[in-house]
């Protein structure tokens, strides 16, 4: 295993981290960054420019990473293509409202992965969401009901089973296909 650096925020950096992996095989992607973005906004105190921050991480950096590492899991035997969203990015289950930049950016990400599935199923690849739970970290806070350790446990197993019947679909991390 080697640990290569890259902000998903800056394209060169991800084009430089995909040239210092050029000719190798990548099995599994996994598109884990992600931000919160601003907390208890309100209609008349939206932050625009925090908003943007958060779709930039949260949607295009997943987008950015999966188009310039494409050709390394296509030479794989996986091909998989992985991106951790949120039950917050279902539309179908928003019953709460509000978090309207960390609703968006992970609703966006859904779609950018759906259409993932579509366009790279010509060349073999599986691309999927999952939502990990509300995990215990420092987005998801200490009401989480997981660990982090469990989560990526139950996430591990999925990732296992994950081949292309599975493609272009949201699920839970209990492995429960979610709502969009």
């Amino acid at each position: 295993m080697q640990v290569v650096a890259l902000d998903v925020t800056d394209l060169a950096s991800v084009k430089a981290a995909a040239s210092q992996l050029d000719g190798q095989a990548i099995d599994l992607l996994l598109n884990n960054a992600g931000v919160g973005g601003p907390r208890n906004e309100t209609i008349g105190s939206i932050d625009y420019d925090a908003w943007a921050k958060v779709l930039n991480v949260n949607t295009m950096g997943p987008m950015r990473v999966s188009e310039a590492f494409v050709a390394h899991v296509a030479r794989s035997d996986r091909k998989l293509i992985v991106a951790l969203t949120s039950g917050m990015g279902s539309i179908g289950d928003n019953a709460s409202g509000g978090a309207f930049a960390y609703r968006s950016s992970k609703a966006a990400l859904n779609m950018v992965m759906r259409s993932l599935a579509i366009d790279l199923a010509p060349r073999g690849i599986t691309c999927v969401v999952v939502n990990p739970g509300w995990v215990k970290t420092d987005m998801g806070g200490p009401r989480g009901i997981m660990s982090p350790a469990e989560s990526v446990t139950k996430l591990r197993h999925m990732f296992e089973d994950f081949g292309e019947r599975h493609s272009g679909k949201f699920f839970n991390h209990d492995g429960r296909e979610y709502t969009w």
